[in-house]
């Protein structure tokens, strides 16, 4: 009875009761939906309102319901598999080059002052110079087959990863490299227990940047004479004036995106469980 009496006294009568909750502590509506999804929905539902009013013409902007059934429609002839199957390589071997080169160099620049002092400039140079435009002056150096698409994509990952790379192992803490020489820590030692995991929040960072610019390269890539991939699937939609597919299509880019941005924060979670990080 003491019990109960000091629980309900200490309980704070201001305090809402808390309401259901994602996994992930975020709240939930009374039906169960996260707030962040309320905004969507409305906005899907007033755009299939205004295409059954008649407010918003087809052509220009198909009803929801029909760019679902468009996208039933590639999805049960197996073309948006096999699309989804070319582009996803694309992206992956441009990623995988732009990752190489862009933690490479950013680890030789973070490292060393001469090389900051000789490659940073060269790099920032060419950084400011928008990496899409260079897509004549690679048709015209590499063709029109896949090496083109695939070197743009790691031009557009490789920056990003550059960048946050050098400026985490810049920001390694000199206490504890002094500390980590006095006890003996050979340079390996050093770059695994103390370097590395100080510079691991910028090498996120980058990841999900770079991860974002791979998709939206890959956009621009695949309108260049792609004979496959969803650019493929999208140029032959407009070509036959499909809204509706063309729509679709640049709805499962931005769906890429999402999950591959989310699998980077799942991952970076995992790294940083020890952590109890604001917002999330």
């Amino acid at each position: 009875m003491t019990v109960a009496v000091t629980a309900l006294e200490t309980t704070d009568p201001e305090t809402p009761a808390p309401g259901p909750r994602n996994p992930d502590g975020r709240k939930r509506t009374g039906f169960g939906i996260p707030w962040r999804m309320v905004s969507p929905l409305a906005v899907v539902v007033l755009l299939q309102l205004g295409s059954t009013l008649g407010l918003i013409p087809e052509r220009i902007l198909p009803s929801p319901l029909k760019i679902l059934a468009a996208g039933w429609e590639v999805i049960s002839d197996g073309s948006l598999v096999q699309a989804l199957a070319v582009s996803a390589q694309r992206v992956a071997v441009g990623f995988c080059i732009g990752a190489v080169a862009g933690v490479t160099l950013g680890l030789v620049v973070g490292f060393s002052r001469i090389f900051d002092t000789v490659l940073d400039p060269l790099l920032q140079a060419l950084r400011a110079l928008p990496h899409l435009g260079l897509v004549p002056l690679f048709i015209i150096w590499f063709g029109i087959g896949e090496l083109p698409k695939v070197l743009l994509i790691g031009i557009g990952v490789l920056f990003p990863l550059y960048l946050n790379t050098a400026s985490g192992f810049r920001q390694a803490d000199p206490k504890l490299l002094e500390a980590s020489k006095v006890l003996g820590f050979s340079f390996l030692m050093r770059v695994r227990t103390v370097i590395l995991p100080g510079a691991a929040p910028a090498l996120f960072v980058g990841l999900r940047q770079a991860s974002a610019s791979a998709w939206l390269t890959l956009i621009v890539a695949e309108q260049v004479n792609a004979r496959e991939g969803l650019g493929f699937m999208i140029n032959n939609a407009r070509d036959f004036y499909r809204t509706d597919i063309v729509i679709f299509g640049l709805l499962v880019y931005a769906v890429l995106g999402l999950v591959t941005d989310a699998l980077i924060r799942r991952w970076e979670r995992h790294v940083f469980r020890y952590r109890v990080v604001a917002g999330r």
